[in-house]
Order: structure tokens, then sequence, then C-alpha cells
């Protein structure tokens, strides 16, 4: 098994991927933060003015504040992951780009890395978007202290579109016969056997 590893050869041929994402996302900026925003907002004004009105504090601070802490890890977790399970699966398999960037002077380690950048870049908007509407609603303490919260962020998107990707990217350098014991969400199709025929396992 250990054979098998090695250390991705990384250069900078991962911005034109991270670019051709963010112009196709740009069609589509307004609608994808609405929706980004839709999800946690409804959490936290439902459950923080709705039922934070009905409970005691936590830890010293009203519920509504302390959900909106939660709510910031919540939204960022969820866009790493969705982009990562969801789009970048899309882009891989049902949309073939993959295929089409590969035919060019690219290898796989440039579109990993263009995918994972651009999904913690993603997240990270979406994060960014959540801490605008507490700053708005002043559910803070410390404005300078919620600034630290943006680089924890951005390693929280990181960590989780590193940990997504891991769970079903199929390379050649992988065993012979190997499988991702993740499963597509439809078709019942594992990832694997979606990957773009250049690197399916053999």
């Amino acid at each position: 098994m250990i054979k098998h590893l090695r250390f991705p050869q990384l250069s900078w041929r991962f911005i034109p991927v991270w670019q051709r994402n963010y112009l196709v996302w740009k069609k589509l900026a307004i609608p994808s933060i609405l929706g980004n925003l839709a999800d946690p907002m409804l959490y936290m004004l439902g459950l923080g003015f709705g039922l934070g009105s009905l409970l005691p504090d936590v830890g010293g601070m009203p519920y509504l504040n302390f959900l909106a802490a939660g709510t910031v890890a919540y939204s960022t977790m969820n866009a790493a992951t969705f982009e990562v399970l969801y789009s970048s699966f899309s882009r891989m398999h049902v949309q073939r780009t993959w295929d089409a960037i590969l035919n060019a002077p690219m290898t796989l380690d440039d579109v990993m890395l263009g995918e994972l950048t651009w999904a913690t870049s993603k997240s990270l908007l979406s994060g960014v978007a959540i801490l605008a509407v507490i700053w708005g609603l002043g559910l803070f303490g410390n404005f300078w202290m919620t600034l630290w919260i943006i680089p924890v962020v951005a390693l929280c998107c990181a960590a989780y579109s590193s940990l997504c990707h891991n769970c079903r990217r199929c390379c050649k350098a992988s065993p012979p016969g190997c499988r991702s014991a993740t499963p597509s969400i439809w078709r019942g199709r594992w990832w694997s056997d979606a990957c773009p025929t250049a690197l399916r396992c053999t």
C-alpha cells in the first residue's frame, strides 16, 4: 500500500481550474449566495429569536449569540461538503469537465488542487456572508475578536474540502481493484466507477 503513495506534484497550473469554476459560478452568483444564506438564516432567526426567547442564557450569553457562532461553522462545513461531493463530482462525471481539462497540459494534481482551492474559496465566502449578518444584527461582544473567525473559517473550509476530496478521489496511483467507500447518491454507482476514463482504477 505504501508504494502507491506519493507527494503531489503541485504547480501554478491549478489557477485556470479555479478561474474556470469562478467564471461559471459568477453567472449565478446572486442565487448562489442567497441559497447559502437562506438555510443558516432560517436556523438563526427561527431558532434564535423563536426558541431562544424560551431558553436561558448559555455560558453567560444569549442563546441567539450562542447559535450564531455555530451557524458560521455549520455554513462553512456544509458549503465545502456540498461543493466537493456534489458540484465537483458533477464536473467529473456528468459534465465530463475533468476529461476536457486533462486533454490540456494539466495533471490530476492540478485539477484536484484547483477544485480544492475553489471549494475552500466558495465556502469561505459563505462563512463571511453569515458573519456579515451577525455583524449587522449585533450578535457579538467584541468586533475585533470576531475578525479572528475569518482565518479559522478559512482553515475549516480547507480541512473539510480536503477531507471530502479524499473520500471520493480516484487516480492511477491507487492500488489495483480499489473502490471508494462512498457510493454515489444516485444510480447506486461507486465514485471510482464514474472517474474519467484516464483516471479509473484497474
